[in-house]
């Protein structure tokens, strides 16, 4: 056991966990005023309810010895057998408890990304329970076929360093799912849907750019090359977006925009396309998860088996340009995958829920706000 890489992903783990309710303020700033308690109450949440869950059933569906290759037993429900002592097959230089919540923190984050697809018309209970559900369905299962010993989709060389797929796609293509069940907002289209506090998302995106360093860095591990060389890139990447999501504004619009520069930092210009096309195809994503996580991270996932070289890490493998194809074959078939199975068992699950418990708020709780109709409050006297 290595005691620099155990506080290493001690401190990842926080960082991470600050990612959601940096997520929160991201989101809440960027819905009208009387929906920003119940923007971040549904993200907030997420820290409980699915921290329950993954204690309980989700680290061992994710991580448990392996059942055929697509789920994990239950050998360590409500972390039996999870200790201090190093794990066999994971982070083996940390103890086990440590990988455990560390990747805890990413299951919370994911449902929570969902959240901003459906701002603003969703009744807290059954959303509630579509997350928890969610996780276990889809969350889970994913996070096994790539991440957990024996997961198929892992055995195939599919790889995901830091939630390209895991996280980003499956949010991404469950977002889809839900608006296409549950319908644009009333007025879309009509109404002007501006953002009522662009400094609170500011913030977020600060707050979420300092958290990704844990996201992305204390992916590798372990305190070592690789996790410095990601911790670099995680600030490049973001940089780099800003800075082009900007130029693509001032060119477009004339001028740049802070939500822009905002958008750009979390999901890079490849993104900007993605979310310009929502307006033509009609469909209400108020936050823009599907063109930002989803596309983004399906991109990303592909690129990975371009770019791939096992000079940056030799534990890794090589991509196109490193004059392999197979790798970015390989990342295909997880993208088609992982989108397919997300979105349709998404899909199933927002129907049932919708059908059984009424997952859109009522016309009346729609032009009051989730603030007062859901939550009996109001941010602002």
């Amino acid at each position: 056991m290595n005691a620099a890489d155990t506080a290493f992903i001690l401190a990842a783990a926080g960082l991470v966990l600050l990612m959601t309710p940096g997520l929160a303020l991201f989101y809440a700033g960027m819905v009208r005023s009387n929906n920003v308690l119940g923007t971040i109450m549904q993200s907030l949440i997420m820290i409980s309810i699915i921290s329950f869950e993954w204690v309980y059933i989700g680290y061992t569906m994710s991580f448990g010895p392996d059942i055929g290759g697509f789920i994990g037993d239950l050998s360590w429900f409500a972390l039996k057998g999870v200790t201090t002592a190093p794990s066999d097959t994971y982070a083996t230089t940390i103890p086990q408890i440590v990988f455990m919540i560390y990747q805890c923190m990413f299951a919370v984050i994911t449902p929570a990304l969902i959240t901003g697809a459906f701002a603003e018309r969703v009744r807290f209970a059954p959303f509630v329970v579509f997350s928890l559900l969610w996780a276990i369905l889809v969350y889970n299962p994913v996070c096994h076929w790539i991440w957990g010993s024996g997961g198929w989709l892992g055995k195939m060389g599919v790889l995901d360093f830091a939630g390209g797929l895991v996280v980003h796609v499956t949010c991404g293509a469950a977002a889809l799912a839900a608006i296409l069940v549950i319908g644009p907002r009333r007025g879309y289209g009509k109404e002007n849907f501006m953002p009522h506090n662009l400094p609170m998302t500011m913030l977020g995106t600060g707050l979420l750019w300092f958290g990704w360093f844990g996201f992305n860095g204390g992916s590798a591990l372990a305190a070592d090359n690789v996790a410095a060389t990601a911790f670099v890139a995680t600030h490049l990447a973001g940089m780099a977006g800003m800075a082009m999501w900007t130029i693509m504004e001032w060119i477009k619009l004339g001028k740049p925009t802070t939500l822009g520069a905002a958008s750009g930092a979390i999901a890079g210009l490849v993104c900007y396309l993605a979310v310009s096309a929502k307006t033509r195809l009609g469909y209400d994503d108020s936050l823009d998860v599907v063109g930002i996580h989803g596309v983004g991270g399906a991109v990303g996932t592909l690129l990975l088996g371009v770019f791939a070289s096992r000079a940056v890490n030799p534990g890794g493998v090589d991509g196109l340009i490193a004059g392999a194809t197979s790798q970015l074959v390989s990342q295909f078939i997880g993208v088609v995958v992982v989108g397919v199975y997300a979105f349709v068992v998404s899909y199933v699950l927002v129907k049932v829920i919708h059908a059984t418990m009424g997952l859109r708020v009522s016309e009346e709780s729609e032009v009051q706000g989730l603030d007062y109709a859901e939550h009996s409050e109001t941010a602002y006297n």
